[in-house]
């Protein structure tokens, strides 16, 4: 049995794609996550409100929450000024997003890939003075709505300069749910041959129901960190047909029932999915939600 390490994404990636929902339902969600014994949690961005006004309480809902100490929270970052606010706000572990396509990035943050590169690698350099750590994500890393697919060699590129640049661990991002898993071996291989040791996360959307076949992939590959999202809560405001992440709850029975520990408590993930429903007021995709945990424990 081994170790597979989930980060939930629902308080950040899941609801902000959703109708703006109150802070006290944010620290609801974030505090009943923060119970189930996952490890890691992505809390909130400190972005500027006219971009994501669904993000625009960061400040207050981080202050209200509960911090568990056995959960890493990590805080996403657009810029430095985002990176000044998070570390104010007490963050050590930063997570910043630059696109493989040049489409998406300029939709995203309004600047080339070049550009964006060039002020993550000033960001890195800012959060290390401060003592905490910089993970890039890589968004469109299997295929772009826009472009379509993405070459590997233009994401390993990506990683060789981000890496050089100081970045502590680097995520790929599924945005549209394009990735398959003939996709994530092309990525994942050519990556790991130039960068053995270099911690990797995997983040899969559901669009086209491939997000756990991918996961089994991206684990035949030695891949043991994944993001999640409770109740399948997610997409992407700039990219066209990017339905919800992989619900977490979906990944844990998975993994349970093959042996593997997550630390997570199933029934407790599921309870917070019931809670995240509620919150956003619409059904959600996850099928665990629907079913139960039929699988005894």
């Amino acid at each position: 049995m081994s170790f597979i390490s989930i980060r939930e994404v629902g308080p950040r990636d899941g609801l902000q794609n959703e109708d703006p929902v109150p802070a006290a339902a944010k620290v609801r969600l974030l505090d009943a996550l923060s119970a189930t014994g996952v490890g890691r949690i992505e809390a909130v961005s400190f972005v500027h409100p006219r971009a994501i006004p669904q993000m625009a309480d960061a400040d207050e809902v981080w202050a209200a929450a509960v911090k568990n100490p056995a959960v890493h929270y990590s805080a996403l970052v657009p810029n430095s000024r985002g990176a000044e606010r998070a570390l104010k706000a007490g963050f050590g572990e930063i997570e910043v997003v630059v696109s493989a396509s040049e489409t998406h990035n300029q939709r995203n943050v309004n600047r080339s890939t070049g550009e964006s590169l060039d002020d993550i690698a000033a960001l890195i350099a800012l959060l290390h003075g401060a003592g905490a750590t910089a993970e890039v994500i890589i968004s469109t890393s299997f295929g772009c709505p826009f472009e379509g697919d993405i070459d590997p060699a233009r994401v390993a590129g990506i990683v060789d300069r981000v890496v050089a640049d100081g970045a502590d661990r680097v995520a790929f991002g599924d945005t549209t749910g394009m990735a398959t898993p003939r996709r994530v071996q092309d990525v994942v291989g050519l990556v790991r041959d130039r960068h053995p040791d270099l911690p990797l996360l995997l983040h899969f959307h559901n669009t086209r129901g491939a997000a756990l076949a991918n996961i089994l992939t991206a684990m035949q590959l030695g891949i043991t960190e994944f993001d999640a999202s409770v109740g399948g809560l997610g997409g992407c405001p700039y990219a066209p047909g990017a339905t919800g992440n992989v619900a977490t709850e979906e990944v844990v029975h998975l993994l349970h029932d093959m042996g593997h520990d997550t630390g997570i408590d199933l029934k407790a993930m599921i309870e917070a999915a019931a809670m995240a429903q509620e919150i956003v007021g619409r059904e959600l995709p996850s099928g665990v939600l629907k079913a139960g945990p039929r699988i005894p424990f």
